[in-house]
């Protein structure tokens, strides 16, 4: 790994790409300074100042990763956890639909060890093992460990280390199959993870990862998932590079719709059993032709667009608070930490904000303090509009509320595009 310099106790800054070590780095976006974006507040806690941390997105000249360079400290992100996969029921599905397809796909037997890096709540792993499959989680967060476990779900707490890949194998055997779902883009020492993984896998064994997708955030504005547990914005070609370099290889990419827009990607040991699909090279192909190779220049052109949405959002909403129209949120997820510092929406904006997930219900958003309610309040306080933080699973939000609808009130979605419904 890269050396890196102390900027403050509990976040530090890289000299070097985290794919490739390259220490020529361009600054291409800067988005405002935020506190952690997960980091919900006690009504006990609310007079505790609470510091803000650079959002500075850096455009690597060697392998063209897009990556911060500012890392927090992982025990402070992930020992304790708010975010769970089991909170939404059309995500709930969507892993379903992903373990059947990958068991599908693997043509994976009964018994078969998964091993899922980032667990979470076990959500992901439980679809496996309501399949026959062996199955266990890793993941640092000892409250999402425990969720994990009551629906029998074997979850070791702690991160996915080398060390921690060897106990495993030598406990209970290797795993054909290796998973990290939406957790790939969190680790700053992502060679080291590969290195576990190696260790772990059977030869003909397969690591599948989803991350954020970068083309999917540059074509449709998603700015809000940049934030500090994001530390890549990955695209295929650098990845090509990087699994060559550490002993494996990317075979199979596709888009999904997951999060907004995200890669899945399937990678083999170096000279494993499985065809290289023409599909990753279609992917370099596309993100060659989309950002392009000028990557300052092409973000000088995506923030632009995220000024035009700033812009047109925040006029929307100031005309409806003039005309006396009461405005909440609803989704209180990490991205809204983003988007609400960014366009500067604070309790003046927002009555309250609902969240589906009870961790947060009764808390406070990360340093603005809108307070994090339950559905509940939607009927009590009868807001006109309710703009739709979590706007990706905004159609699952709008269709369980269809009496808020019907009842005069309005829906606002502030991304790819502000609209009303």
């Amino acid at each position: 790994m890269a050396s890196s310099n102390s900027v403050g106790p509990i976040i530090r800054r890289r000299d070097g790409c985290r794919l490739c070590h390259s220490r020529s780095l361009d600054l291409v976006l800067s988005l405002t300074a935020t506190p952690l974006a997960n980091s919900v507040v006690s009504t006990e806690q609310l007079d505790i100042s609470e510091p803000c941390y650079p959002l500075d997105v850096h455009a690597c000249r060697g392998c063209g990763h897009v990556q911060l360079l500012d890392v927090i400290d992982p025990g402070v992100l992930f020992n304790h956890y708010v975010y769970t996969s089991g909170a939404s029921p059309a995500y709930v599905r969507y892993l379903k639909e992903y373990a059947d397809g990958i068991i599908s796909k693997l043509e994976l037997v009964p018994g078969s060890l998964v091993v899922e890096i980032g667990s979470n709540d076990g959500t992901l792993l439980s679809h496996f093992k309501d399949s026959g499959m062996n199955v266990l989680g890793v993941d640092p967060a000892e409250n999402l460990s425990h969720l994990a476990s009551e629906v029998g779900v074997e979850t070791k707490t702690a991160f996915f280390t080398l060390k921690l890949a060897e106990e495993i194998r030598q406990e209970i055997g290797p795993a054909p199959l290796v998973i990290a779902n939406h957790v790939f883009a969190h680790a700053d020492d992502l060679e080291g993870i590969i290195e576990g993984v190696r260790s772990l896998l059977t030869p003909d064994g397969v690591f599948v990862f989803e991350v954020s997708y970068l083309l999917d955030v540059y074509r449709d504005v998603l700015f809000d998932t940049i934030y500090h547990e994001h530390l890549s914005y990955h695209t295929v070609g650098p990845l090509v590079e990087f699994f060559n370099r550490n002993g494996m290889e990317l075979i199979d990419v596709q888009r999904v719709e997951a999060q907004g827009g995200s890669l899945r990607g399937v990678v083999q040991l170096t000279g494993g059993p499985r065809s290289k699909e023409p599909s990753v090279q279609q992917f370099v192909s596309a993100e060659l032709n989309e950002i392009g190779e000028d990557l300052p220049a092409a973000f000088r052109l995506f923030e632009q667009r995220i000024d035009r949405e700033r812009v047109q959002l925040t006029e929307l909403l100031a005309g409806l608070r003039d005309e006396g129209s009461q405005i909440s949120g609803y989704g209180a997820p990490a991205k809204a930490t983003t988007l609400m510092y960014h366009f500067k929406l604070d309790s003046s904006a927002l009555d309250f904000i609902v969240d589906d997930n009870p961790i947060k219900q009764g808390m406070f958003t990360p340093g603005l303090h809108v307070p994090i309610v339950s559905a509940e309040e939607i009927t009590r306080r009868t807001p006109d509009f309710l703009l739709i933080l979590a706007w990706n699973f905004a159609e699952p939000i709008m269709a369980a509320h269809k009496y808020f609808s019907e009842g005069g009130g309005k829906f606002i979605v502030p991304l790819p595009a502000v609209k009303i419904y």
